[in-house]
């Protein structure tokens, strides 16, 4: 038998097995078709640690060249049609309705749009939380300008991450430090168009190293609620402590309604920002679990699933193949529960029984299954050894040897 057809008969024994547990594989197949993962330009670009910039050969050097990169991507995977962007880096010289064309141009388009503050000497006490009414001023401009720019793009999404808070006791008054955000944050939900969205993420610490302005998912959670119903939580998978209840996180905004979106990324520390899943996929499986379930065992929750990465060592356009690939087996796995079996353990309380029907979804080869969803959708079966078969690597190494970044 050919290696298709071993494929093609693995899905069929995978197809019978979802069948007997209640689990419509059409449905599945839908569902994976339909996804939506959006890839971020910074990931296309030279990257690094804190101590030095790792330069690679073929990294895109403007924002041109890094929706060049995410196109491939989107035409070896499929589910990849939206490009994030940061204001700063990626519109400095470069008119946003030109960019807007050209992504349009090389099949796909603009996705969120991120304000950046935090790169000024005038933000080194933070931004919207600075003491100094007129950096704050500036600081709002900016994302003033940055909802303009979304108007241009035709984007909905605003993705807020501030390195705003404190280095040392005393240095400034929290309370009032959280009065000042408050109010900034109320005023950019003022601007936006009612069909805007804004996105606050958290992280629980750094680049402040005393006390961070929006320290983790509860302060997101109220700040947002304070700015106005156009505001919503952004999770990012990095931005937590060792331990950190996830999925929990997610279940709980999801009820109440506040999941905006997630920064998808996995770290061995704190916001390593390495490929997603290359470090603890079960608790990322687990993560889907709960946004399953939320979408009733058959589709995923509706918000904005985005990447977060920078690729020091990776390939950067090979690096988010991978990454796209594993967050779609994840869910997969996770649209492969047997919802029954484990509804039926938990109002037992069967909670060995339980976490088994989790544990056989986790095991579960889907690798057949996303072959079939890849084939009827006319892209790659596997998309890596696609992209390596395809010469875009060599290409823009060629192409782009000795470019100064713009």
């Amino acid at each position: 038998m050919s290696k298709e057809g071993k494929v093609r008969q693995k899905m069929r024994e995978l197809a019978a097995s979802l069948a007997e547990a209640g689990i419509d594989v059409e449905a599945v197949k839908a569902t994976l078709k339909t996804m939506e993962i959006e890839v971020p330009s910074w990931a296309f670009a030279d990257s690094g640690t804190r101590f030095k910039v790792f330069r690679q050969a073929g990294a895109a050097r403007d924002i041109f060249q890094k929706i060049d990169d995410a196109a491939c991507v989107h035409k070896l995977t499929g589910i990849t049609p939206s490009i994030a962007v940061h204001v700063l880096w990626d519109f400095a010289g470069a008119k946003a309705e030109d960019v807007a064309a050209y992504a349009r141009s090389a099949g796909v388009r603009i996705g969120a749009v991120n304000p950046t503050l935090f790169d000024r000497d005038e933000y080194r006490f933070g931004s919207l939380a600075n003491p100094d009414p007129a950096v704050r001023k500036t600081a709002i401009a900016h994302v003033l300008e940055s909802i303009d720019i979304m108007r241009k793009v035709e984007s909905t999404r605003l993705s807020l991450w501030l390195a705003d808070g404190t280095n040392y006791p005393g240095q400034d008054d929290l309370v009032a430090r959280k009065h000042r955000l408050a109010e900034g944050l109320k005023a950019i939900h003022k601007a936006m168009d009612d069909d805007m969205r804004l996105l606050l993420e958290y992280k629980f610490f750094e680049p402040a190293f005393y006390a961070t302005d929006v320290p983790d998912w509860g302060a997101a959670y109220v700040l947002a609620r304070s700015a106005g119903p156009k505001a919503s939580v952004l999770v990012d998978l990095g931005h937590h402590a060792h331990g950190t209840n996830v999925e929990q996180i997610v279940a709980f905004l999801i009820d109440e309604g506040m999941l905006g979106g997630f920064h998808l990324n996995s770290r061995k520390y704190a916001d390593d920002d390495l490929t997603t899943g290359s470090m603890d996929p079960y608790e990322l499986f687990l993560i889907f679990n709960e946004l399953v379930a939320a979408g009733r065992g058959t589709r995923l929750y509706d918000t904005a699933y985005m990447i977060d990465q920078s690729h020091n060592l990776k390939p950067n356009v090979e690096a988010m193949i991978q990454s796209v690939a594993a967050i779609q087996e994840i869910a997969a796995k996770a649209l492969c529960v047997d919802r029954r079996s484990l509804r039926e353990a938990q109002q037992r309380c069967d909670a060995v029984a339980a976490e088994e029907v989790l544990r056989q979804a986790f095991f579960t080869d889907v690798r057949p299954l996303l072959a079939a969803v890849r084939e009827e959708s006319g892209v790659a079966a596997d998309p890596i050894e696609a992209y390596r078969a395809s010469g875009y690597q060599q290409t823009i190494e060629r192409q782009r040897c000795g470019e100064v970044m713009r």
